[in-house]
Order: structure tokens, then sequence, then C-alpha cells
């Protein structure tokens, strides 16, 4: 854990004498030390709002933490939907395993472009069962899809795409020009106006935690856009407005809500907001002093930079899935417990916003800084844990005692895990449906 938090703390080039603690017991089982790494990200997130605050101890319960990796809403009286659509998941090929990712309706069309009108999973399955699996990726990214061969870490590190991510730093700086600038008004974010236009997973997952510190969190959808049962995981918290980019009188209204910004977060491809004339050049211009913050599936140079992608699919690609497999002698795929990636990119989403605060309060300039999940899917490969201890399961004791009144009915949450100088995380919206607010602030 304290290798990960020290590479963390290096890329973003700050020391302090922050105290870390660390209690509660248990690990995530996997190849890879998921728990370790949920609680480097969460304590980095913890200790950059501490550098932020002037606090002098941050306590992260490795626990809770891990639980955190995962969903934390517990409904009361009633269900969330599935997570996942029926087609999307692992499938063998004629040589090897692929992912295909289709929870977005047009992903799944995209893919049923190429294998067929299927229906059923057993019928995709003897539709994959016929194709090379390299050709197949291929095949359903060109109709605009998202899927991911399976390869070794071997193969990963041989690949161009996985060279360039190993060689690219774990924070892109670039600084921009002076503005105004929010400035700490105590231990709280009290005042702060971030936008988010984020989507699954890791961008709402640090906008969640800019909420839980005080922040005024406005996210930004497109008028058709859901995300099924993770909506009630990641709007806590924040207000929720739709926007339509692609309109004259969207722009122009995202435009003012920009001006008036102090942060924006978003999880877009490299070139996906320029064509709406929101490149991150022109959006500092519109709004000087602009703290940028945002990450990409696959890196931010080589082959696939613009290629979509979200964590299973960086874990099929990455070697993650691989590796799992090998070490639980299965006979498939075998992933990370949780979407780790995601979760992690979320805290250093968060860790990177409120380091470029500290950055503008003490230069008077705003930055942009830009991670990948791939390069999450580096470190985690990268680290080695000790011995690993069962995580309990969750106990009535793990969850808050309040009631939250979501859209959806009443639900408790997992405690949080984070604790900055004594002052836990606190929420001003329950969860609530996208689109529920006016795009205003």
């Amino acid at each position: 854990m304290q290798a990960i938090l020290e590479r963390v703390e290096a890329a973003l080039g700050v020391s302090d004498e922050t105290v870390l603690t660390v209690t509660g017991i248990g690990d995530l089982p996997s190849a890879f030390p998921v728990t370790d790494f949920a609680v480097a990200t969460v304590g980095a997130a913890g200790r950059a709002a501490a550098r932020l605050f002037g606090g002098d101890v941050v306590t992260v319960d490795r626990r809770l933490a891990s639980l955190w990796f995962g969903m934390t809403i517990r409904p009361q009286g009633w269900e969330l939907p599935p997570l996942w659509d029926p087609i999307a998941g692992d499938y063998e090929t004629a040589n090897g395993w692929i992912r295909l990712h289709t929870n977005a309706p047009h992903h799944r069309d995209a893919a049923l472009k190429v294998l067929g009108p299927h229906r059923s999973r057993d019928t995709v399955a003897r539709a994959v069962a016929k194709w090379d699996a390299e050709a197949l990726e291929t095949a359903v990214i060109a109709q605009g899809g998202v899927a991911a061969q399976m390869r070794s870490e071997a193969e990963w590190r041989a690949h161009p795409q996985g060279a360039a991510v190993a060689a690219e730093p774990l924070f892109h700086k670039i600084t921009r020009a002076e503005g105004r600038g929010w400035t700490p008004r105590g231990a709280a974010l009290s005042g702060l106006k971030v936008l988010d236009l984020t989507r699954i997973l890791a961008g709402p997952i640090a906008t969640r935690f800019l909420a839980g510190l005080g922040a005024d969190v406005l996210r930004i959808d497109p008028p058709d856009w859901d995300e099924g049962a993770v909506i009630p995981e990641v709007t806590l918290g924040k207000r929720l407005a739709r926007l339509d980019l692609g309109s004259k009188e969207g722009r122009a209204r995202f435009c003012d809500l920009l001006r008036q910004a102090d942060v924006i977060v978003h999880g877009y491809r490299p070139d996906a907001l320029a064509r709406f004339g929101l490149s991150s050049e022109e959006m500092h211009a519109i709004r000087p002093g602009l703290v940028e913050v945002s990450h990409s599936a696959y890196g931010w140079g080589g082959p696939w930079a613009k290629r979509r992608g979200f964590d299973s699919l960086v874990q099929m690609s990455s070697g993650i899935a691989h590796q799992g497999m090998a070490q639980a002698q299965m006979a498939r795929p075998v992933p990370l417990p949780v979407q780790a990636l995601d979760h992690g990119c979320g805290y250093l989403d968060a860790a990177a916003v409120l380091h470029g605060l500290a950055l503008r309060q003490a230069t008077g300039r705003g930055c942009t800084l830009r991670l990948s999940l791939a390069k999450m899917a580096d470190i985690l490969m990268s680290s080695r844990g000790g011995p690993q201890v069962d995580l309990v399961p969750e106990t009535e004791h793990d969850l808050s005692a309040h009631l939250e009144a979501t859209d959806w009915g009443p639900a408790r949450r997992i405690h949080a895990p984070l604790a900055i100088g004594g002052r836990t995380l606190d929420w001003a919206y329950p969860a609530r449906r996208l689109g529920s607010d006016a795009p205003s602030w």
C-alpha cells in the first residue's frame, strides 16, 4: 500500500507530513493487491484534501475501502436493476477469449451488427466461437462498439499500446493561463463549483468524493443518456441536469456554466469534446484559471489513444484477467473482484482536482491533469502485496443508520472509508434520477 501511495504522490510532485492511519483488516480476494490499491488511492485523495485544508491526520478504514470499491447502496424494500446487459460478458473465440461490453444500446447494436441479430447469450456464443479473437475485436470496434481480446501481461507489454502506457506518466500535467480561483473556507469545499461531464464509472466516483467534501457538483448529461443501476450509486450529493451540446442553445448554456465553474471533470475520449468546440484549449480560453481533470481508457498516446473502453475491457487487454485465470487455475478469464481500475482512477481524479486547486492557489494558474484506466492497470500489476486476510462478509455494523431518500426508494449506505482530521464525508443530496435539476448553479 505504501509503495503505491508513494508512487502516486511522487507523480504529483508532492510530499508532506500528513499522517495516514490505516484501520480495519481484510483483503478482497485477487491475484493482485486490490485492497492495498483501494487504501492507497482513497488515502491519496484524502491526503490531497488535507494539504489543501491544512489537516494533518487522514484515516482510511481498510475494510470499508474494500467495500466502497464495490456498490455502496443498499436498497430498503426495492431492488436495483441488473448491472449488466444480458449479452455483455466473456466469450470463447476460435483461439482465445474476448469480452463484449454491451450495456449501452449503441454498443450492443454494434456488436450484433458484426455477429448477427442474435437474441440470447447461447446464440451469441456460437457466433463468437467461429471468430479469431483479434479479428472480432477489430470488427466490433470498427462498427463503433467496444470489445477486448484477452491478452497475457507479456503480450500487453509487447503490444504498441501497452508499451505506450508503460512509458507515459501517471499524471499528464499542463499549466494553463492565469485566472480567478476559489479559496478554501475551512475544512471543506463549500462554494467550489464542479462541472461533471463524467460517465461510468471513474469520473462519477471522483465527483461523488468531491461532493462528499462539500463541493457544488453539477452533473450534465445528454438528453437521452442513462446508466441503469449505476445511477443510484454515483449521483449521491450531486445536482443533475441535461443539455444537448450539439445544439446552439445547449452549447451556449454550457459555456455560461463553464464561465462560472472552478473545476471540470470529464471522461470523454481525447477528441470528443472538440467536436462541440470544447477542446481543452477552448475551455480554458472560456474560463481562465480552470482546473480540468480527465481520464481515458487506454492512455493518451499510442495507437489506441482514442479507443473507447471500460474497466472490464482494460482488465482483459492488459493481462489482469489472464493472470487471474492462471493463478486460480481456471479455464476462463478471472477478472478482479471489483471494478478496481475505475474506482482507483476515480479517487486519483479527485486527488488531481485537489492538487490542481492547490496549484492555482499558489500560482494563480489553471491546469489540465490527465489519467487513464490503463495506467491504473499498470500500477496494480506492478504492485506486490503481502499475505491476504479474508474479508469478513458485510454486517449490519458496516451500514450507516441514516436512511437516504433516493428517487427509487429508501436506502442505506456503507459507512464512508475516509476521515480527514476527524471529519468524515457528508453529502447534501440523496441519489436521484438524471435530469432532476435545471442546468444552473
